[in-house]
């Protein structure tokens, strides 16, 4: 019998864009479940240097790796670091994600450039890496979100490059099976983190009280959720699943107009009114 609480015991995982957010959420959860965390982050030392002393404080190993994922020398930098160091990787989880929120008349050549290269040729070069590190089968999580689903305003190119994401997801699934790897990505909503922060901090961008309300759930998700999502694809109780998206939004993709706030009664419940 398989102590799921210690699924991670002796396991390595390295995940980019580490220092904050989800990743730095989810070097924590598996640095609890006796994990060592290959901390990635590009600019801020200091956040990276915490996260890698909370996960000591946790009973776990951490480095911290300096790369910016958009330069393939730099991934390969980041891979060599993991080897050097724990000479294996168990889990690969391409979290760093960067795009230039703008009008699609208004991009320029450089913005698609770094959206493709951080978001979709940083997962595809790193995947190759860590499979090659990957001693025993392994697992590969991609961080996507619901732009790859549905449009809105400033999120074209990085919502077509997480629909990339996901597609490049199910055809890794079909082709690293044979070697005992899964591959899937989680498809996070509106999460309350720097990311929504700076997002919703765009000149003329709606406001997010006007937007929490036409969620199901009526609020943002958090990074403990969403890194709960991708432990769980870690697990070996997800050994069955290999190419699928799995959403955490509150059920922000299901819906479509009316909204069920904007009803009245007898179809509005009143405890929307009370909310």
């Amino acid at each position: 019998m398989i102590d799921e609480s210690r699924f991670a015991e002796g396991k390595v995982a390295l995940i980019t864009g580490s220092s904050r957010g989800i990743g730095r959420a989810l070097s924590l959860a598996l640095a609890d479940r006796g994990s060592s965390v290959v901390v990635n982050y590009r600019r801020n030392e200091d956040l990276a240097a915490e996260v890698v002393r909370e996960v000591h404080e946790r009973g776990g190993e951490a480095i911290a790796v300096e790369a910016d994922v958009e330069d393939p020398e730099q991934i390969d930098r980041l891979f060599d670091a993991a080897g050097e160091r724990f000479g294996r990787v168990d889990y690969f989880v391409s979290n760093a994600a960067a795009t230039a929120f703008k009008p699609i008349l208004d991009f320029q050549q450089h913005h698609l450039d770094r959206s493709y290269a951080m978001n979709v040729r940083a997962f595809v070069l790193g995947t190759q890496r860590a499979v090659e590190l990957m001693q025993d089968g392994g697992r590969i999580v991609a961080v996507s979100s619901y732009g790859s689903l549905h449009v809105y305003p400033t999120y074209a190119a990085l919502g077509s490059a997480k629909a990339a994401l996901e597609a490049w997801v199910r055809y890794m699934a079909m082709e690293l099976a044979h070697r005992g790897v899964n591959v899937n990505a989680v498809n996070g909503g509106i999460i309350e983190s720097d990311s929504s922060d700076f997002f919703y901090g765009v000149d003329g961008m709606a406001p997010i009280e006007n937007v929490l309300p036409k969620i199901p759930k009526q609020r943002m998700g958090s990074v403990a959720e969403v890194a709960d999502a991708i432990r769980y694809l870690l697990e070996p109780r997800s050994e069955y699943i290999t190419g699928q998206t799995l959403v955490v939004d509150g059920g922000l993709t299901i819906i479509v107009p009316p909204f069920l706030h904007e009803t009245s009664p007898p179809l509005r419940p009143p405890e929307l009114d009370e909310a």
